[in-house]
């Protein structure tokens, strides 16, 4: 399996997931199942289906946290020296040149990504258009609506 880029916050926002769905959700669902046990016949027991397959969902969350955390590459943006180019991590202010407003992404792993919070996705067609570009340059995004271009105004490793 490949590795997963993660910021630090990423990583420490998984950990935080993992703990409260190990010490807290898998709890109550284990004391739901068994209170719904306790109601007798199960074949025609919502609570009991419905817990059980709250179960299944937390438990699947589990595993695929824990797969991430052990394949993940945890990179702090304050330790890369990148010479101002625009790599994982970095947050980009950039204009966009056509409609002349600006905006500012941090690069992060998919699971980070939030657009509202201003981090995006390595893997979106505007990282992937970013990475490798310096202050100053131009990036040209394939966007849905069409071909934008954005200018690089600054870069940060923040």
């Amino acid at each position: 399996m490949a590795t997963i880029p993660l910021t630090v916050k990423g990583a420490e926002k998984l950990k935080q997931e993992l703990h409260r769905l190990k010490t807290v959700d898998r709890p109550q669902v284990i004391n739901a199942i068994s209170e719904a046990r306790a109601q007798g016949d199960l074949s025609e027991n919502a609570e009991y289906d419905a817990a059980k397959e709250k179960q299944g969902f937390i438990e699947g969350r589990i595993k695929e946290i824990e797969g991430k955390m052990s394949n993940a590459q945890i990179i702090d943006p304050t330790n890369v020296d990148a010479e101002g180019r625009v790599v994982f991590g970095a947050t980009v202010k950039m204009q966009d040149i056509e409609a002349g407003t600006t905006v500012e992404y941090q690069i992060v792993g998919d699971d980070e990504a939030d657009i509202k919070s201003g981090l995006i996705s390595i893997s979106s067609p505007t990282a992937r258009a970013l990475i490798g570009k310096y202050e100053g340059d131009v990036a040209h995004v394939q966007a849905p609506g069409g071909l934008r271009e954005y200018e690089v105004l600054e870069v940060k490793y923040i």
